[in-house]
């Protein structure tokens, strides 16, 4: 798949993108993918493979939680804000499902868990009212957001468009924790202790499906 075409998958487009272009991989002294390795540390190959099934893993995590947001608050006021982050969700799914693909990598074992643990997450926090909702989002896309970073610095020119479609997602991520921020998510009863459990379980999720 060419440069445009992860993109396509994705239902973006170049001139979408919010980042500014870099140049591409063949420039002489430019980053690649892996440099700084210590031992022990996976080859490139591996580490791209990892990234690609742990993100193909949390994107459907993350789709599912707002499905489970949705079934409980998609006829409240609410719900078409909430259906608009599920729609960019779907996105992201649909991106890294042509990765996994295209790449021949081998999902996560656990993707059935986490499609049943991200709708019975959204669900249950949609259950406990808006805010609570929104709570969960804020700490989920938190976790998420700074997860691409990490693996947005990892990554080199060799990998310039799977860093370019990661720094992508990371900006929606980031955008869908400051909606949830600004729907109040703070106000939830017992907020720090439930943004850091829905946190932890989170790091948890990225910690196997890297290496299940």
């Amino acid at each position: 798949m060419g440069g445009t075409g992860i993109l396509a998958e994705s239902g973006m487009s170049d001139s979408n993108s919010r980042r500014p272009e870099r140049t591409g991989p063949k420039q002489t002294g430019a980053k690649q993918t892996g440099e700084g390795r210590l031992p022990g540390d996976p080859d490139r190959e591996t580490l791209v493979e990892r990234m690609i099934r742990v993100d193909h893993a949390g994107e459907l995590g993350a789709a599912r939680i707002y499905a489970g947001q949705l079934a409980v608050l998609g006829k409240h006021p609410v719900g078409d804000t909430i259906r608009h982050m599920a729609e960019q969700e779907k996105k992201h799914l649909a991106a890294f499902d042509a990765l996994i693909v295209e790449r021949r990598v081998r999902p996560t074992l656990l993707s059935p868990v986490w499609n049943a643990a991200g709708f019975a997450l959204g669900a249950a926090t949609a259950a406990m009212g808006e805010k609570a909702a929104m709570a969960c989002t804020v700490a989920v896309e938190d976790v998420i957001q700074e997860h691409y970073a990490h693996q947005s610095e990892q990554l080199g020119e060799d990998e310039a468009e799977l860093r370019d479609l990661i720094d992508e997602f990371r900006a929606d991520e980031i955008e869908h924790k400051e909606t949830g921020l600004a729907h109040d998510a703070e106000q939830t009863p017992g907020y720090r202790v439930m943004s850091e459990f829905i946190k932890a379980g989170s790091r948890a999720a990225i910690w196997l499906s890297t290496r299940i």
